[in-house]
């Protein structure tokens, strides 16, 4: 069995539920439900009826997949495997020692497992799953990337749950999964709270009708003063996909599933730049171009933190002011176009068009570059 820094007593991580924890002492170590009860100050009866509910939660290939590998582990490194998945490797080991990598992951991946209609997809011979979510049209828009051994503990955690099994099985984030993410992110909240010294600003409370259709959460945007101001942000849509249902006058959305899907993809490469070592990166002096000089770049559309800041770097420097700005602030900072036109000084109602010349731009420079062309043409 892998044991890590971050493990109980019993030698299993310390993020394994409880239920799971007690299923393998039952079926693996093969202690009684009375010796785990008592060990555990619970009822005999409770430790049975969870190892129960485990047994049946094993037709879901994740948890089976999971449990499985405290039976019979491989020999890879367990973190090291995180950050650097081979595609070619012949013994998967799924098992993640560091709670920290799960709940950072959880931060990203269920964000967007909250938008409408998003599932988490994964291949049985993939080390990758990938969240994606339909658009306006019925196009799949891929909106995350995820490793295979994270998405085993949400499925272990009870965050996720199949909605389909086959060869290509599909997840939904369970209330479980949003519960969790609420907590995750108002443990964030209060840490960056203590760091500062500073006490997050409050936005109005939603109306019964908003807080049965939204998931609301809290961004960091930092202002060219060095200030960090807190917004609001709905996790269940973004901005992007609020314009594409509205139509201009000819009847037609304003915004075609192709533009959609570009800026979706930025937003993807922001999220994943700042997994790396410089998470406080100081995006408004990225966006002005004077903090790209110190990233490497990467050969093609590689994955990694490294490849996804060259990426932003370069799609910026293609855009220039202006185009770029309304672009990050509105796809990556998630701030609504009438925010956006204020900061930036802009009129009223002006930010919609450059939105769009800048998302007709982003298309452009990443079909010259790396031949990415979306799934659906507006």
């Amino acid at each position: 069995m892998t044991r890590g820094n971050n493990s109980d007593s019993g030698g299993f991580p310390a993020w394994l539920p409880a239920a799971a924890r007690q299923y393998l002492r039952h079926v693996v170590h093969g202690e009684s439900i009375r010796q785990i009860a008592r060990s555990e100050a619970a009822s005999p009866s409770t430790v049975a009826r969870r190892v129960r509910q485990v047994e049946v939660k094993r037709d879901d290939p994740l948890v089976d997949e999971g449990l499985a590998a405290f039976v019979s582990p491989g020999p890879r490194d367990t973190d090291r495997s995180i950050k650097e998945t081979s595609m070619n490797a012949s013994v998967r080991q799924p098992i993640v020692t560091d709670e920290r990598i799960i709940n950072r992951e959880a931060r990203r991946i269920l964000r967007r497992l909250c938008e409408t209609g998003a599932l988490l997809v994964l291949a049985t011979d993939m080390e990758k799953a990938v969240v994606l979510r339909p658009g306006p049209s019925g196009e799949q828009t891929r909106t995350a990337v995820v490793d295979r051994a994270v998405a085993i503990a949400f499925a272990l955690k009870d965050w996720i749950k199949p909605q389909e099994i086959s060869r290509l099985s599909k997840y939904a984030i369970t209330a479980t999964g949003k519960a969790a993410l609420k907590r995750l992110i108002e443990e964030e909240r209060q840490q960056r709270r203590t760091a500062d010294g500073r006490a997050p600003a409050f936005a109005e409370a939603q109306s019964p009708f908003q807080a049965q259709h939204r998931d609301w959460g809290d961004r960091d945007i930092e202002g060219e003063d060095g200030s960090v101001n807190r917004t609001r942000v709905n996790l269940a849509e973004t901005p992007l996909t609020a314009l594409a249902r509205r139509k201009g006058a000819d009847g037609k959305p304003f915004l075609t599933p192709d533009l959609v899907q570009v800026g979706e993809k930025l937003r993807e490469d922001f999220e994943r730049a700042q997994m790396g070592p410089r998470v406080g990166q100081n995006w408004e002096r990225f966006l002005t171009g004077a903090d790209r000089g110190g990233f490497l770049s990467g050969n093609g559309m590689a994955e990694g933190p490294r490849a996804a800041r060259q990426r932003v770097s370069d799609a910026l420097d293609d855009l220039g002011p202006g185009l770029g700005d309304v672009v990050m602030r509105v796809c990556c900072f998630l701030e609504g176009l009438e925010s956006a036109e204020k900061r930036l000084g802009w009129s009223a109602r002006s930010g919609k068009i450059v939105l769009k010349i800048g998302l007709q731009r982003l298309a452009k420079h990443y079909e010259d570059r790396y031949g990415f062309k979306p799934a659906t043409r507006g």
